[in-house]
């Protein structure tokens, strides 16, 4: 008896088992693959961490625990905004064990943001990067061109935007030259196509400007005009961009970053070209300025000519006349050159404006503008005869009125020229003695004299 029931409470013993770290880990590692492949996680993420290999590592806790978490690359595929210390989200994946440290973690498949979407947050990420580094800063910006000539726009070929801004700036100025580049404005893909438009309109095909425009929609719709990349090439773009992306309210990175941000596509149209009556006032500017030069330029020859008259080289009068006649001769040929320059330039100008509207296609108006051209051709060579022959009269007039002040026409009415025998003209009686010759210049003629007897009048 004693035996058998020592032989049962031996065989009684249970066996006890010892694992290694390795398999209660592995153990552990397979229970919760097993139980949490599917877990959806909310808290606040602290310690965030991102790897050189693109991989991030995050702590997500609330009040009273907390649990690591790894985002890998390849999971970040689609992700509009980035994980950072702070923000509260929704995370969805795995539940399993990392060996080397014996940690349980979330491998997360999906991140949301919590309370807010994530194009919100993807968004307010982005501007408060790029705002960092400057590309915000007024100082970067480029100045729009007075007038341009050419103007590139970046939109959709259907929608409304581009009818819009056609329709503006041929009411506005109808001989500028516009061209298209046609890209999708939403949807997968249509940002790269923005990017190439820009680098295709500084690159291939400058412009004076760039018109980046799109209608209204939700933060969906116009997520093309919020990318990073769209971004970086407006502020890289050497040609001065306006954007004019949605309605008034809305504000997209490339507002941003433009030279210039319209509320609406029809206000980028109105921005890129003046009003016809800005730019009349500015020739009228223009011109009077010019009309202020010329008339100050007049006022110093006048002081010049009246500076040369009291010269001793009057004494001279006719080398000097000779000299300005030379000079008039000068002047009229130059301006007579400046003129048929200006008339080829207004020529060739016409032509150029003529070949832009004919781009156009405007068939209804060639007529009228032709008959415009010829017209304004006629005026500007009537204009142009006018001015020679007030120039020609104005130098005769000047040329006449010098031959009435010339010191030959005192000889005329019968005065005469007396000289000694060095030449120096005489104007006293002591200049002289008895028995000097005096030479008398006279209007036709010379006569040789001998002073016999001189008299002299003292003043008192």
């Amino acid at each position: 008896m004693d035996a058998s029931k020592t032989q049962l409470t031996f065989n009684l013993q249970p066996e006890r088992r010892i694992y290694t770290v390795s398999d209660l880990t592995a153990r552990i590692r397979e229970l919760l693959a097993k139980n949490f492949t599917d877990v959806t996680v909310q808290g606040e993420i602290s310690n965030c961490r991102a790897a050189s290999s693109g991989h991030y590592y995050f702590t997500l806790k609330d009040e009273r625990a907390q649990v690591r978490c790894v985002l890998f690359k390849q999971q970040q595929r689609g992700m509009k905004f980035l994980p950072e210390d702070g923000l509260k989200v929704t995370v969805r994946g795995s539940v399993s064990v990392y060996e080397a440290r014996g940690e349980y973690q979330i491998y997360v498949e999906a991140i949301e943001p919590a309370g807010r979407g994530a194009l919100q947050l993807a968004f307010e990420q982005l501007k408060k990067r790029l705002e960092a580094e400057g590309l915000f800063d007024a100082g970067r910006k480029k100045p729009l061109p007075l007038l341009p000539n050419r103007i590139g726009l970046i939109t959709s070929p259907t929608g409304a935007a581009v009818r819009d801004v056609v329709r503006i700036l041929k009411r506005r100025f109808h001989n500028v030259h516009l061209t298209l580049y046609p890209v999708r404005v939403q949807g997968e893909g249509s940002a790269a196509e923005i990017v190439v438009a820009l680098e295709y309109f500084n690159r291939k095909l400058p412009v004076d400007v760039i018109l980046l425009v799109r209608g209204g929609g939700s933060l969906e719709d116009l997520w093309s005009f919020n990318e990073e990349s769209v971004a970086r090439a407006i502020a890289a773009s050497a040609i001065p961009v306006i954007s004019g992306v949605g309605h008034e309210t809305d504000f997209t990175i490339a507002d941003f970053v433009a030279d210039m941000r319209a509320s609406t596509p029809s206000a980028a149209a109105e921005l890129v070209v003046q009003t016809r009556r800005e730019f009349d006032k500015l020739v009228m500017d223009l011109r009077a300025r010019l009309e202020g030069s010329l008339r100050y330029r007049l006022l110093e020859l006048s002081r010049r000519v009246h500076a040369l008259a009291a010269r001793s080289g009057f004494r001279r009068p006719q080398d000097l006349l000779r000299q300005q006649r030379q000079r008039a001769d000068e002047f009229t040929s130059r301006l007579a050159l400046g003129l048929r320059a200006r008339l080829e330039d207004s020529r060739k100008r016409l032509n150029d404006a003529r070949l832009r509207v004919a781009s156009f296609d405007f068939r209804a108006k060639i007529g009228v503008l032709r008959l415009r051209l010829q017209s304004l051709t006629q005026e500007l060579g009537m204009r142009e005869e006018r001015l020679l022959r007030l120039k020609r009269e104005r130098w005769e007039r000047l040329t006449l009125q010098l031959q009435e002040r010339s010191p030959l026409k005192v000889l005329e009415r019968g005065y005469a020229i007396a000289t000694d025998a060095a030449g120096n003209v005489l104007r006293d009686a002591n200049q002289v003695q008895i028995g000097d010759a005096v030479t008398l210049e006279l209007h036709r003629g010379r006569l040789i004299t001998e002073v016999r007897r001189r008299e002299s009048t003292e003043e008192s």
